[in-house]
Protein backbone atom coordinates (compact mmCIF):
# COMPACT_ATOMS: atom_id res chain seq x y z
CA UNK A 1 0.00 0.00 0.00
CA UNK A 2 0.98 3.65 -0.28
CA UNK A 3 3.75 4.58 2.13
CA UNK A 4 2.82 6.44 5.30
CA UNK A 5 -0.56 4.75 5.62
CA UNK A 6 -1.11 2.14 8.33
CA UNK A 7 -1.51 -1.39 7.04
CA UNK A 8 -4.76 -3.21 7.72
CA UNK A 9 -4.50 -6.84 8.80
CA UNK A 10 -6.06 -9.58 6.72
CA UNK A 11 -8.25 -10.47 9.71
CA UNK A 12 -9.60 -6.90 9.88
CA UNK A 13 -10.27 -6.88 6.13
CA UNK A 14 -12.21 -10.15 6.33
CA UNK A 15 -14.20 -8.80 9.28
CA UNK A 16 -15.12 -5.75 7.20
CA UNK A 17 -16.52 -8.02 4.48
CA UNK A 18 -18.63 -9.88 7.07
CA UNK A 19 -19.95 -6.52 8.28
CA UNK A 20 -20.98 -5.57 4.74
CA UNK A 21 -22.71 -8.92 4.27
CA UNK A 22 -24.68 -8.38 7.47
CA UNK A 23 -25.50 -4.81 6.42
CA UNK A 24 -26.88 -6.14 3.10
CA UNK A 25 -29.19 -8.45 5.06
CA UNK A 26 -27.21 -11.69 4.80
CA UNK A 27 -25.88 -14.19 7.30
CA UNK A 28 -22.10 -14.36 6.73
CA UNK A 29 -22.00 -17.70 8.56
CA UNK A 30 -24.30 -19.58 6.21
CA UNK A 31 -22.64 -22.24 4.07
CA UNK A 32 -22.55 -20.30 0.79
CA UNK A 33 -20.98 -17.24 2.39
CA UNK A 34 -18.70 -18.81 4.98
CA UNK A 35 -15.57 -18.49 2.81
CA UNK A 36 -16.64 -15.29 1.04
CA UNK A 37 -14.59 -12.90 3.21
CA UNK A 38 -11.38 -14.81 2.41
CA UNK A 39 -12.26 -14.88 -1.29
CA UNK A 40 -13.04 -11.16 -1.36
CA UNK A 41 -9.75 -10.28 0.33
CA UNK A 42 -7.87 -12.49 -2.18
CA UNK A 43 -9.71 -10.75 -5.03
CA UNK A 44 -8.85 -7.32 -3.62
CA UNK A 45 -5.19 -8.31 -3.41
CA UNK A 46 -5.32 -9.02 -7.17
CA UNK A 47 -7.59 -6.15 -8.26
CA UNK A 48 -5.58 -3.52 -6.38
CA UNK A 49 -2.08 -4.92 -6.89
CA UNK A 50 -1.14 -1.67 -8.63
CA UNK A 51 -0.47 -0.10 -5.25
CA UNK A 52 2.48 -2.48 -4.86
CA UNK A 53 3.95 -1.52 -8.27
CA UNK A 54 6.01 1.37 -9.60
CA UNK A 55 4.87 1.49 -13.27
CA UNK A 56 7.82 3.68 -14.25
CA UNK A 57 10.21 0.85 -13.33
CA UNK A 58 8.93 -1.16 -16.30
CA UNK A 59 10.12 1.53 -18.72
CA UNK A 60 13.66 1.89 -17.43
CA UNK A 61 15.02 -1.02 -19.50
CA UNK A 62 15.20 0.38 -23.01
CA UNK A 63 16.81 -0.49 -26.35
CA UNK A 64 18.85 1.87 -28.48
CA UNK A 65 19.91 -0.47 -31.29
CA UNK A 66 16.85 -0.05 -33.50
CA UNK A 67 18.49 0.80 -36.82
CA UNK A 68 17.69 4.49 -36.51
CA UNK A 69 13.93 3.87 -36.29
CA UNK A 70 12.21 7.11 -35.32
CA UNK A 71 8.66 6.71 -36.59
CA UNK A 72 5.43 6.18 -34.70
CA UNK A 73 5.15 3.17 -32.37
CA UNK A 74 1.59 2.17 -31.43
CA UNK A 75 0.24 -0.57 -29.18
CA UNK A 76 -3.51 -0.94 -29.65
CA UNK A 77 -6.30 -2.57 -27.69
CA UNK A 78 -4.60 -3.11 -24.33
CA UNK A 79 -7.46 -4.59 -22.29
CA UNK A 80 -7.74 -3.46 -18.68
CA UNK A 81 -9.98 -3.73 -15.65
CA UNK A 82 -10.05 -1.05 -12.99
CA UNK A 83 -12.45 0.11 -10.27
CA UNK A 84 -14.21 3.44 -9.88
CA UNK A 85 -12.96 5.29 -6.82
CA UNK A 86 -16.44 6.72 -6.22
CA UNK A 87 -18.46 3.48 -6.08
CA UNK A 88 -15.79 0.73 -6.19
CA UNK A 89 -17.56 -0.60 -9.30
CA UNK A 90 -15.65 -2.08 -12.26
CA UNK A 91 -14.34 -0.01 -15.15
CA UNK A 92 -13.62 -2.27 -18.13
CA UNK A 93 -12.04 -1.10 -21.34
CA UNK A 94 -9.10 -0.74 -23.70
CA UNK A 95 -6.11 1.56 -23.92
CA UNK A 96 -4.25 2.61 -27.07
CA UNK A 97 -0.71 3.94 -26.59
CA UNK A 98 1.54 5.60 -29.14
CA UNK A 99 4.87 7.39 -28.93
CA UNK A 100 7.53 8.90 -31.19
CA UNK A 101 10.90 7.67 -29.91
CA UNK A 102 13.78 10.10 -29.53
CA UNK A 103 16.74 7.75 -29.16
CA UNK A 104 15.39 4.66 -27.41
CA UNK A 105 12.44 2.29 -27.41
CA UNK A 106 10.94 -0.04 -24.83
CA UNK A 107 9.66 -3.61 -25.09
CA UNK A 108 5.96 -3.51 -25.97
CA UNK A 109 4.92 -5.72 -23.06
CA UNK A 110 6.24 -3.00 -20.75
CA UNK A 111 3.66 -0.55 -22.10
CA UNK A 112 0.90 -3.03 -21.22
CA UNK A 113 2.41 -3.44 -17.74
CA UNK A 114 2.34 0.33 -17.22
CA UNK A 115 -1.38 0.28 -18.07
CA UNK A 116 -1.99 -2.53 -15.57
CA UNK A 117 0.09 -0.85 -12.89
CA UNK A 118 -2.14 2.22 -12.90
CA UNK A 119 -5.42 0.45 -13.71
CA UNK A 120 -5.15 -1.88 -10.71
CA UNK A 121 -5.93 0.95 -8.31
CA UNK A 122 -9.06 2.91 -7.46
CA UNK A 123 -9.37 5.29 -10.39
CA UNK A 124 -11.26 7.76 -12.48
CA UNK A 125 -10.68 7.31 -16.19
CA UNK A 126 -9.36 10.82 -16.73
CA UNK A 127 -6.63 10.31 -14.13
CA UNK A 128 -5.75 6.87 -15.53
CA UNK A 129 -5.30 8.36 -19.00
CA UNK A 130 -3.05 11.13 -17.69
CA UNK A 131 -0.98 8.80 -15.49
CA UNK A 132 -0.15 6.46 -18.40
CA UNK A 133 0.81 9.30 -20.76
CA UNK A 134 2.81 11.19 -18.14
CA UNK A 135 4.74 8.09 -17.05
CA UNK A 136 5.82 7.32 -20.63
CA UNK A 137 6.68 10.98 -21.24
CA UNK A 138 8.78 11.31 -18.09
CA UNK A 139 10.72 8.04 -18.36
CA UNK A 140 11.24 7.56 -22.12
CA UNK A 141 11.41 11.28 -22.98
CA UNK A 142 10.03 10.69 -26.49
CA UNK A 143 9.13 13.42 -28.97
CA UNK A 144 5.49 12.85 -28.16
CA UNK A 145 2.97 10.50 -26.56
CA UNK A 146 -0.65 9.73 -27.32
CA UNK A 147 -2.97 7.75 -25.05
CA UNK A 148 -6.63 7.04 -25.75
CA UNK A 149 -8.80 5.11 -23.27
CA UNK A 150 -12.28 3.75 -24.03
CA UNK A 151 -14.17 2.09 -21.18
CA UNK A 152 -17.53 1.05 -19.77
CA UNK A 153 -18.27 2.14 -16.20
CA UNK A 154 -20.36 -0.31 -14.22
CA UNK A 155 -21.18 2.44 -11.69
CA UNK A 156 -23.32 3.87 -14.50
CA UNK A 157 -24.65 0.66 -16.06
CA UNK A 158 -25.61 -1.35 -12.96
CA UNK A 159 -26.75 1.41 -10.59
CA UNK A 160 -27.89 5.00 -10.61
CA UNK A 161 -28.91 6.00 -14.13
CA UNK A 162 -28.72 2.37 -15.43
CA UNK A 163 -27.57 3.27 -18.96
CA UNK A 164 -26.12 0.34 -20.89
CA UNK A 165 -24.04 0.32 -24.09
CA UNK A 166 -22.41 3.61 -23.11
CA UNK A 167 -18.64 3.98 -23.21
CA UNK A 168 -16.44 6.88 -22.23
CA UNK A 169 -13.43 7.98 -24.29
CA UNK A 170 -10.57 10.06 -22.89
CA UNK A 171 -7.24 11.11 -24.41
CA UNK A 172 -3.95 12.68 -23.44
CA UNK A 173 -1.55 14.02 -26.08
CA UNK A 174 1.94 15.37 -25.34
CA UNK A 175 4.75 16.76 -27.48
CA UNK A 176 4.22 16.37 -31.23
CA UNK A 177 0.95 14.51 -30.66
CA UNK A 178 -0.41 17.76 -29.22
CA UNK A 179 1.32 20.34 -31.42
CA UNK A 180 1.31 18.57 -34.81
CA UNK A 181 -2.11 17.72 -36.25
CA UNK A 182 -0.57 15.30 -38.78
CA UNK A 183 1.13 13.25 -36.07
CA UNK A 184 -2.05 13.21 -34.01
CA UNK A 185 -4.10 12.24 -37.08
CA UNK A 186 -1.71 9.41 -37.96
CA UNK A 187 -1.99 8.03 -34.43
CA UNK A 188 -5.80 8.21 -34.47
CA UNK A 189 -5.87 6.41 -37.84
CA UNK A 190 -3.55 3.72 -36.49
CA UNK A 191 -5.94 3.04 -33.62
CA UNK A 192 -8.92 3.33 -36.01
CA UNK A 193 -10.73 6.10 -34.14
CA UNK A 194 -13.72 7.36 -36.11
CA UNK A 195 -13.39 10.88 -37.47
CA UNK A 196 -9.60 10.98 -37.79
CA UNK A 197 -8.83 13.10 -40.87
CA UNK A 198 -5.88 14.73 -42.52
CA UNK A 199 -5.79 18.47 -41.76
Amino acid sequence: MASGRPRVSRRAAEAAVRTLLRWAGEDPHREGLRDTPQRVVDAYRDWYSGYQIDPAAYLRRTFQEVGGYDELIVLRDIAFESHCEHHMAPIIGRVHVGYLPANKVVGISKLARVVDGYARRFQVQEKLTAQIADCITEVLKPRGVGVVVSAVHECMTTRGIHKRNVSMVTSRMTGLFRSDARTRGEFLRFIDMAGAREP
